[in-house]
């Protein structure tokens, strides 16, 4: 006889440590930490474009945490909540990539030499240590952010997949 009880289509409790989409919160939390820190350990200069990758690190870290501990305390079991895995992590994927685009375009300034002040470009120079160190932290932080897009990506196709099969 086949039993009429319904099957939990997201894990919750320590099942999130073993289920294939969940299984990402954990590189999801030290490379998005990373991008965090690393953004913050240099000068925040130009604001604007770093500000959002700031803004991105950081309100992607608390959401994931909380999602996180949505899906460990066992919270996540009505009909809407696969829709709404997708849909953040889709939608974090898209922010972080932008993110990566931003910092990258910085980094790559910097490695030029070039920085751009109130929109008027003024030449630097890479050639005493605290600028070099700051273009090496910064590209730490687009490998850190290429690989936090990566596993935000990934989050959001295996939980699209799990949202189709429930």
């Amino acid at each position: 006889m086949a039993s009429t009880t319904a099957v939990d289509v997201l894990p919750s409790g320590g099942r999130i440590f073993v289920s294939i989409p969940d299984i990402f919160y954990i590189p999801e939390f030290v490379f998005g930490g990373l991008v965090w820190i690393l953004v913050a350990s240099t000068r925040v200069f130009p604001d604007n474009p770093l500000g959002w990758v700031m803004f991105v690190s950081v309100f992607c870290f608390v959401l994931t945490t909380l999602w996180f501990l949505i899906f460990l305390c066992g919270a996540n079991q009505s009909s809407i909540w696969p829709a709404l895995d997708v849909a953040f992590h889709f939608v974090a994927a898209v922010f972080y990539l932008s993110a990566l685009v931003d910092l990258a375009y910085i980094t790559v300034l910097k490695g030029w030499g070039i920085t751009i002040v109130s929109g008027t470009v003024v030449s630097t120079s890479l050639s005493f240590a605290g600028n070099l160190k700051i273009y090496r932290l910064d590209i730490a932080a687009v490998v850190m952010c290429s690989i936090a897009t990566l596993l935000y990506f990934l989050h959001a196709i295996f939980s699209a997949i799990r949202w189709r099969r429930s």
